[in-house]
């Protein structure tokens, strides 16, 4: 076979084999037999191989993926992916819609679709391929997983039909139930710990390091949102029509409402009919369907203010409790865990039920061998609502909390005002030890590639580590001869523990594990303290003058730093030159021109998206606004304008202003 024949014959191989994948995958409607299938794909292999030159990345031998280990970078979103306001009820509901008639007089209509239950994702396509796939992450940066997206079959990796030049599609990857159950059969079986539900799979399989791992795992993604600027349609149900046509697995229950007795209907249907689904769902995303109008309403600091989640009352079912065990969290806190008599309960088996605290089982009144209700809080995380006292044995014995921790057997502690029992032995319990170390190396604190809990527990069992400051003790010596660790990977430790040092100061205070301090929290005391040292040294009152800090958070930070070992721990890690202060809020090209002006902006524009339009005029001081007020200084108009927002601002003789003429401005 020579050149020219060989790439007609791998064309025609690629595009049958991705006709094949479609309606087998999207479809459930296959034409051909899997023996049929893997002679194709063994012949486009074999053509592969021999004409290296005409290799293409999303050919479909690609999606069997590479035992190659990756580093995933992260990558920011071009649109940011902001979270659901949730509401439970037809009243929350109604209120939602009476908030969306506050901010429009324009005429509007519903979508409603089925939330699924899975971990989130963002493709990016350019003519038709896929070019990358980011996970939600922080909602502004996430992880860059294209490879392990490649092996997703439902997944297209080239489109079909007349799709734009350019675009981003958001859906949620999925683990079916009787994929997820087999796995964990699968993992029972060698000695590992299943997983806790369908979701946890779905996200642990998407950050695995081997994508022929992920390959083997069958995620399946279904997808419900489209960003772009030169979309095909207004409509956002129109929209999905039309993904579906590019080949994208679109859900066929999705369906357009025009009023709110027409979401009840939808509501109540699927409260009932979700439960024959395949996959994980938690209730019901109702979004307006016009582009345009989401647009004009804009979002607010977390969420949009055009959709909103319903979010179905959860599944409950019956089982036995067998015991409770106890563990210890890096803070000290003593969490109490009901083993359970395994039974199904949406969707997966449950063994285990949290039990929060001593009040909860005090509260319960619970008893060894009680038949209990256990539900899924937020269709996650089992829980038991109450105990069925008629089936109570007379000779049961009550449970009481334990008065020792399971793992040093010092005596707990629960302070004043507080529901949590707590080990005091920061210093000595290693659970505690660990936790502290886990949390320091994690992602949103120190992200320190290349340890994880094993290897913070083998660095434990070799006394190499104590605490956070003896990490950036390693030596390579000391690594490379541990079991599991090499060359390679002592390297990528101490690459990584070299760069974590140009981690902000706001990560590291909350790297700290400081008990309350979270992320918000510790940015909020870096920009307003500014130095360790300035919080180190800072009374109640300059504490709780920081916005979000009351009087228990500010104790807890007074308490940390007056502990002896902490502040030599503080002087350890300042030797190594962690970032301990705020060097600059300043960035590029920053001014003051646009300062104590509120800005709306209403439209499409030639020069920016939207996003970046806002961050311009956040850039120079301004304040983005997303509703037009007697104190809104400018409506920056584009294209396709909302008509309520132009009249309002007319009828207040607010200044309108083109995309040019804010440029000017901070000129």
């Amino acid at each position: 076979m020579d050149q020219k024949e060989a790439v007609n014959r791998i064309a025609y191989l690629r595009e049958e084999l991705d006709r094949h994948n479609y309606n087998y995958y999207v479809k459930n409607n296959p034409e051909v037999d899997d023996y049929t299938f893997d002679q194709l794909m063994a012949e486009l292999t074999s053509l592969e191989i021999a004409f290296p030159e005409f290799f293409d990345a999303n050919s479909p031998t690609q999606r069997v993926g590479s035992d190659i280990n990756q580093e995933f970078k992260q990558v920011a979103h071009r649109y940011q992916m902001l979270s659901l306001s949730n509401t439970y009820t037809e009243e929350e509901v109604q209120e939602f819609d009476q908030r969306v008639r506050k901010l429009t007089d324009d005429p509007y209509e519903y979508v409603c679709e089925l939330k699924f239950d899975g971990t989130s994702i963002s493709l990016s396509y350019e003519n038709g391929l896929l070019i990358r796939a980011i996970t939600r992450g922080d909602g502004e940066k996430g992880d860059d997983v294209t490879a392990n997206v490649k092996t997703i079959k439902s997944i297209p990796l080239r489109l079909k039909g007349d799709f734009p030049p350019e675009f981003e599609i958001r859906g949620e990857i999925l683990l079916p139930f009787r994929v997820f159950e087999m796995l964990n059969r699968e993992r029972e079986e060698i000695g590992e710990q299943p997983f806790a539900n369908p979701r946890n799979a779905a996200s642990g399989t998407l950050k695995l390091q081997n994508s022929s791992v992920v390959a083997s795992r069958k995620l399946d993604a279904y997808f419900y949102h489209i960003l772009g600027n030169k979309l095909p349609d207004d409509g956002h149900f129109e929209l999905l029509r039309h993904a579906a046509s590019w080949g994208f697995k679109i859900s066929e229950h999705t369906q357009k409402c025009k009023d709110l007795q027409d979401i009840y209907v939808f509501l109540h249907e699927w409260n009932i009919k979700r439960k024959d689904l395949p996959v994980a769902t938690d209730g019901v995303v109702i979004k307006i369907n016009s582009m345009r109008l989401q647009q004009d309403l804009g979002f607010t600091a977390k969420s949009p203010r055009w959709a909103i989640a319903y979010k179905f009352k959860a599944e409950q079912v019956s089982t036995r409790l067998n015991s409770v065990s106890y563990q210890v969290g890096r803070t000290g806190a003593i969490t109490p865990v009901a083993n359970l008599e395994p039974v199904l309960l949406a969707g997966t088996i449950v063994k285990r039920a949290t039990l929060h605290n001593a009040d909860v089982i005090k509260n319960l009144d619970l008893h060894l061998g009680d038949v209990v209700f256990v539900e899924k809080g937020g269709e996650i995380i089992p829980k038991i609502i109450s105990v069925d006292l008629t089936a109570r044995h007379p000779m049961s014995e009550p449970v009481n909390f334990i008065e020792r921790c399971p793992e040093c057997n010092s005596l707990l502690i629960r302070q004043e005002g507080e529901s949590a029992f707590y080990c005091p032995n920061e210093t000595g319990c290693q659970t505690q030890l660990k936790g502290k170390l886990e949390h320091f190396i994690g992602r949103k604190s120190m992200n320190i590639d290349g340890l994880g809990s094993e290897t913070i527990d083998l660095l434990f069992q070799n006394n190499l580590i104590r605490n956070v400051a003896d990490l950036y003790d390693l030596q390579r010596g000391d690594l490379v001869k541990l079991d599991r660790l090499g060359e390679k990977s002592a390297t990528r430790i101490l690459e990584s523990l070299e760069s974590s040092k140009s981690v902000p100061f706001e990560r590291v205070l909350f790297a700290l594990g400081i008990r309350y301090v979270g992320e918000t929290v510790a940015k909020k005391l870096a920009r307003e303290l500014k130095s360790i040292n300035q919080i180190a040294s800072a009374s109640r009152d300059d504490l709780t003058r920081v916005e979000e800090i009351g009087d228990k958070i500010a104790e807890s930070i007074i308490d940390w730093f007056n502990e002896d070992q902490n502040k030599k721990l503080i002087e350890r890690l300042k030797n190594q030159h962690l970032n301990f202060e705020i060097v600059s809020d300043q960035k590029e090209g920053q001014t003051e021109k646009l300062k104590g002006l509120s800005i709306i902006i209403s439209g499409t524009f030639r020069k920016f998206s939207r996003e970046e339009l806002k961050e311009f005029i956040e850039l120079h001081g301004g304040k983005n606004v997303t509703s037009i007020s007697a104190k809104t200084n400018y409506l920056v108009a584009g294209e396709n304008i909302g008509p309520s927002k132009l009249e309002k601002a007319q009828k207040l003789k607010i200044p309108i202003i083109s995309e040019e003429d804010i440029l000017e401005l901070t000129n």
